[in-house]
Order: structure tokens, then C-alpha cells, then sequence
């Protein structure tokens, strides 16, 4: 067999060649990807006693693929949800066995044949107005750590922007003068730009008046001057919560996420559109 086309050196040249430099994936998405295949190489490794390094591309055809899936939901306790993304990995990865190896593509076309499970999705959480302001109010503007949470809480809330939207922003990403807006490198490595209201460009001039930052320095930084990470954005996003939870009782079974703020700016507006219909309809009907 050629060597080109063994499962090691496809599996290396779908991670270097394909995901990090034909479609330049963000390291989530490959971290996600190598988490996948990293469990599927272990389970093939006990269920078939060999070393990853000497199995072959038949060998994960869909009957292993499927007791994989089965092992994931079922043993690990995984959701349908993640049952799915740790498919969609094995998909890709095959499509790109498909085009580059086609001497296996009877095996490609019977696991891209497997479809997703379905399941029930759960109700989208957000917060209420009242909700909002006291999670903004929790913060304690006396101290610093206080008055950037308020900042970043506040363009999060004003915004929707996902987690690494809001940890990656820069000092000179931030723009406060006429046509105010934030700058960020959103999902897909797409760059945007995001109005800002008036309240929010009020409470990020005083906080980069403080901040005292330099172009390429993260606006929200730690004590030690890094960006914040992942979990310290969470543990901020909790802590605050709990302070909240003492003036608004419906926030105590609330777990509040970086996306349960963007689902809240996303149902803000769409109260606020179907406010707008009901009444150009009623003006139009002559109500």
C-alpha cells in the first residue's frame, strides 16, 4: 500500500494540510478534531488490540465507527449534541480521505452515509432586562477588577459577542469617536466591526482612560496583564451572578454563560422588531 495513503499519514496530512493550512481552522476547532480522534484511536486500540500506528483505514469502517458513537453516548455519558460533533470530525476526515485516497472510497462512502442523531433541543436561556441590570450592578466599581467587569459585562451584554470575540479585543480595536465600534475576528476568521451605544462607549472611555493600554494589549486584562482565558471569563461571568442573585431571585437557577448574553441581545431583538411590526400594522390598518 502506498505509504501516502495509510491511516497515520492521512490522518497527519488532514490536520497540517487540510484544517491548519487549506482551511486555517481556529484551534478550537482543531483541538476539538484532535480530542475526537485521539478517543476514537484509543477505543479502536482496545477493541481491536492494535497500536494506532498499525491501523489501517478499513479498519474504521462503520461498524467500529458506530459502537464508537454508541461507547461515547452511552459509557462516557456524552449528550446526542456532542454525540454529533464527534461525528461531523469523522465526516470531514473522510471527505478528505474520499478526494486524496481514493483506493478507499467504498469505506468513505459508507461512513458519510452515517447520519446524526436527533434530538431534543433544549429552550434558548437568556436573560430578562431586570436580569441584565443586576448583573451589571454587581459588579463593585471601587476597585479595578470591579470596574473592568462592569466594562466587559457591559459590551457583552451591548453586543452578543462570543467568548473569544471578547478576550481577544485589542486597545486599538476599540474605537470611540464618531460611528463608535469594536473590532473582532469573529467565527470562520471573519472580521467585523459591532456598533456601540451610547451607555457602552461611556463605560469603555473611563475604562480605557484607566487602562492606560498600548495598541496590541488586550482591553480586558488579568491582574498581571494577560488576556483572560476561557474559565477566567466564566469565573467572572459567576461570580457576579451569585452578587446578582441577592436583588433578582429568578437568577439563582440561571447559569449564565458568554452565549446566554448573546441569546439575550439576539431576543432583545426580536421583541423589539415584533414591537415594531404590531404597530406599523396597527398604524397601517388604521387601529
Amino acid at each position: 500500500m502506498n505509504t501516502i495513503s495509510t491511516l497515520p499519514a492521512l490522518l497527519q496530512a488532514f490536520f497540517m494540510d487540510r484544517l491548519m493550512q487549506q482551511r486555517q481552522a481556529s484551534s478550537h476547532t482543531v483541538a476539538s478534531y484532535r480530542d475526537t480522534f485521539r478517543l476514537l484511536l484509543q477505543y479502536a486500540q482496545r477493541r481491536l488490540g492494535k497500536a494506532p500506528s498499525n491501523l489501517t483505514v478499513s479498519e474504521l469502517d462503520t461498524p467500529l465507527l458506530g459502537a464508537f458513537l454508541d461507547y461515547l453516548e452511552h459509557e462516557r455519558k456524552n449528550s446526542a449534541r456532542s454525540r454529533n460533533v464527534r461525528l461531523a470530525a469523522i465526516h470531514s476526515f473522510f471527505r478528505y480521505v474520499a478526494l486524496h485516497a481514493p483506493e478507499h472510497s467504498a469505506v468513505a462512502q459508507r461512513v458519510l452515509a452515517m447520519p446524526s442523531k436527533r434530538y431534543t433541543r433544549s429552550p434558548i436561556a437568556y436573560l430578562t432586562p431586570v436580569e441584565v441590570d443586576a448583573l451589571l450592578a454587581a459588579p463593585d466599581l471601587t476597585t479595578w477588577s470591579g470596574r473592568r467587569d462592569r466594562a466587559l459585562l457591559t459590551l457583552a451584554v451591548q453586543t452578543g459577542l462570543r467568548a473569544a470575540e471578547l478576550i481577544g479585543i485589542r486597545c486599538e480595536d476599540v474605537l470611540l469617536s464618531t460611528g463608535a465600534h469594536v473590532r473582532c475576528e469573529g467565527k470562520g476568521r471573519k472580521c467585523r466591526c459591532t456598533p456601540l451605544g451610547k451607555d457602552t462607549v461611556l463605560v469603555l472611555r473611563s475604562w480605557l482612560r484607566e487602562r492606560q493600554g498600548l495598541p496590541l494589549e488586550p482591553v480586558f486584562p488579568t491582574t498581571r496583564g494577560s488576556a483572560l482565558s476561557h474559565d477566567a471569563l466564566q469565573y467572572i461571568l459567576d461570580k457576579h451572578l451569585r452578587i446578582g442573585c441577592q436583588h433578582c431571585p429568578s437568577l439563582v437557577h440561571k447559569r449564565v454563560t458568554p452565549h446566554v448574553l448573546r441569546h439575550t441581545l439576539a431576543m432583545d431583538e426580536l421583541l423589539s422588531n415584533l414591537v415594531f411590526r404590531i404597530r406599523h400594522d396597527q398604524a397601517a390598518s388604521g387601529c
